[in-house]
């Protein structure tokens, strides 16, 4: 539902920090590597998250969308919750996160407070394999890609293309192209493969 927001930075806190945007103080919940990030008292932008449960509407914020996306993936992880995957980005940054996802490094990811061994091994387990890290800079360079790989595909299965044939275009496209930063120049790419 939003995106990010942009306003002034009213409150700062490791856990949390209030934006003012347009006259309503935002409350969201944020990583110490976000913490980190914000300035004392600007103007700051952060991406957010919008978690709706019955009880509560709860907003994360990210300093970037490559942390989102980190969050985002670590909630699709059976057993872990929203807490959870803000302790990971607390206690390690987002790319020693995939770091540990890419190397099958269970101690790190153990050693973050509220993760066991078999929450450590299933995070590993349902990442590496859905991210396709393989400990190279390719894979961990497709995971940065998240968002232009899900609106490429989104486009392409538009247009008609079945989602494994597009996946395989695109992925293929980005390994031989990793700067790439435009949906409409990666479709297009993909439309010279398929």
């Amino acid at each position: 539902m939003y995106d990010y927001l942009n306003g002034k930075l009213i409150e700062k806190n490791p856990a949390y920090a209030v934006i003012e945007c347009h006259g309503v103080g935002y409350f969201v919940h944020i990583s110490l590597h976000t913490y980190s990030a914000l300035p004392k008292d600007e103007n700051c932008k952060l991406f957010t998250h919008l978690i709706v449960r019955e009880d509560a509407q709860i907003l994360y914020g990210f300093k970037d969308t490559f942390e989102r996306n980190v969050f985002r993936n670590l909630l699709s992880v059976s057993g872990v919750g929203a807490s959870t995957a803000r302790m990971i980005l607390s206690a390690l940054n987002p790319n020693e996160v995939i770091d540990a996802i890419a190397r099958g490094d269970v101690a790190i990811l153990k050693s973050v407070k509220g993760i066991g061994l078999k929450s450590a091994q299933r995070i590993i387990v349902d990442l590496k394999g859905k991210l396709d890290i393989s400990g190279d800079a390719i894979g961990i360079l497709s995971f940065a890609h998240n968002s232009l790989k899900e609106e490429a595909l989104s486009g392409l299965v538009v247009l008609g293309f079945s989602k494994q044939v597009a996946e395989k275009g695109i992925d293929k496209v980005l390994k031989a192209n990793p700067g790439m930063e435009r949906v409409e120049q990666l479709i297009k790419e993909v439309l010279k493969l398929i």
